[in-house]
């Protein structure tokens, strides 16, 4: 029985090392058959879980990914032919910001549907153990989208990868081999920015890759309503997901990410059952927004994520642009038991020391001022009027009371006079489907104004589209407009020194 399942393993390893992978994110050479890493058995614990969950070892998988809340979710078949969660893994590293891959050397780990077949399994990887995501599928490539070598991989280092410990990688890999071992031919990657849940929605609702988020949440509803795999086709340089022929057509219809879709029709059960959930959640976003649901705020310079508990084992750990990353939380954590070994050289996210930006409020071009949602600049009130006491009192003490004054007065705007900064140059990297959405920005405190001396020079505010003359009156001209998630020129900090290029 050993000799048997060692065999076995040899053989798979072999059909796994059928490809010669480049430089990059794994600088990996043709495989070794007898590679003991890619040979590790499921893990026993992993193996009951299965049992419980009425799941054979060999059965297919589907992984998901989460940036916002830096998880890795494996999937896998039970014996009723649907799909069931296995086990969530914490990622330990990504970088980037929220939003899809656009070009070589942006550092974005990508977003969308990708298909891993053996061939793109590497057993032999500079980082342990890794598989190549598949990045650019079709529809990258209709929008002209470059990079190479974008895996998931161990080590817990990411340069536009999504980055695990190779305890985790191994098992992860493990899934993998035994899925093909079943037959699997491929599983199916999903990527995404976070949980596409109406919160998160609502949330991101202003930033520029919504378009795009839109258009994958669509396979995402199909997943959750199915679970089962949903069939990935592209055309017209968008997604489409379980398309089937229409009735009375003789043939399957033949996809072009580039061209003009062909006639397709969605099956009934899947689409009255995506229709209801979206509408739901549709109604669910709107009145969180009308609650006063805040806008994710931008932040800037921060390179990726990183899963709380891998933070919390870090000195002046951060989760950067993953969730959870208050001290307090990461405190909590600090004698948790982390999934893996963290390497000494791993470098997390760095904290954002900046000032963050006021919240961006959405606005409607054909809105009036008096719009419900619009956060409109009043006079101080009493409480305000104290707290610019105390401030100003603090300044003075501290040797920047006149001084702060007369400056902020000198380098602030009138608040009639018009913006006329340039657009950041991060809107060069925004996918070309998504347009932004019309904004302004909440007028900061008068304490605000008057410690302005205090800190660094800041750039005049531009509103990409002016709701009214009214409202761009009220709006300061303090920070640049440059929205929550879009891809905004990162400090490339020290992974300089260990990785040869960018991805």
């Amino acid at each position: 029985m050993n000799h048997r399942t060692l065999v076995r393993a040899l053989l798979a390893s072999a059909a796994l090392a059928a490809s010669v992978m480049l430089a990059g994110c794994n600088s990996d050479d043709i495989s070794l058959a007898s590679n003991a890493k890619a040979n590790q058995p499921v893990p026993p614990k992993l193996v009951a879980a299965m049992t419980e969950k009425d799941m054979d070892l060999q059965s297919p998988i589907l992984i998901r990914l989460f940036k916002q809340e830096a998880e890795l979710e494996v999937w896998k078949q039970d014996r009723s032919g649907k799909f069931a969660l296995l086990k969530t893994y914490p990622i330990c590293r990504w970088s980037g910001d929220l939003g899809p891959k656009i070009r070589e050397g942006d550092r974005q780990a990508p977003e969308g549907f990708y298909t891993i077949s053996p061939g793109q399994m590497n057993p032999q990887s500079a980082y342990y153990l890794s598989f190549n995501t598949g990045y650019p599928n079709a529809f990258d490539k209709a929008l002209g989208r470059t990079g190479s070598q974008l895996m998931v991989h161990g080590d817990c280092s990411s340069r536009g990868c999504y980055a695990m410990t190779d305890e985790q990688i191994a098992e992860i890999y493990s899934l993998g081999r035994e899925s093909f071992f079943g037959g699997q031919k491929a599983f199916q990657l999903q990527a995404y920015p976070f949980r596409m849940t109406p919160v998160n929605m609502a949330k991101h609702r202003n930033n520029p890759n919504m378009p795009f988020w839109k258009m994958i949440k669509e396979g995402y509803d199909h997943f959750e309503v199915t679970k089962q795999e949903p069939k990935v086709d592209f055309c017209e340089r968008k997604y489409v997901f379980d398309a089937t022929k229409p009735p009375g057509a003789t043939r399957d219809p033949v996809f072009d990410a580039s061209a003009k879709c062909p006639a397709y029709v969605i099956p009934d059960e899947i689409a009255s059952a995506v229709r209801e959930k979206q509408q739901q959640e549709a109604a669910e976003v709107a009145k969180l927004i009308s609650k006063g649901t805040p806008v994710a705020r931008m932040n800037t310079g921060i390179d990726g994520g990183m899963n709380k508990i891998f933070a919390s084992k870090l000195p002046e750990g951060s989760t950067g642009l993953s969730e959870g990353g208050d001290s307090q939380s990461l405190q909590s954590l600090s004698l948790a038991r982390a999934p893996g070994t963290i390497p000494s050289t791993v470098n997390p996210p760095k904290p954002n020391l900046a000032q963050p930006e006021e919240p961006v409020v959405a606005v409607s071009t054909t809105s009036s001022t008096s719009s419900t949602g619009v956060a409109s600049a009043t006079a101080a009130s009493k409480s305000d009027q104290q707290q610019e006491g105390f401030f100003s009192n603090l300044a003075r003490k501290v040797g920047i009371g006149a001084t702060a004054d007369a400056n902020a007065a000198a380098t602030s705007l009138p608040p009639s006079a018009p913006a006329a900064a340039a657009k950041p140059k991060a809107a060069e990297t925004r996918s070309a489907e998504a347009k932004p959405a019309s904004v302004v920005r909440v007028a900061p405190k008068p304490a605000e104004t008057k410690l302005a001396a205090a800190k660094p020079a800041l750039k005049p505010t531009v509103t990409d589209t002016p709701a009214s003359s009214t409202t761009a009156a009220a709006a300061p001209a303090a920070r640049d407009t440059q929205l929550s998630g879009s891809q905004p020129i990162v400090q490339p900090h020290s992974f300089d020194s260990r990785f040869s290029a960018m991805k």
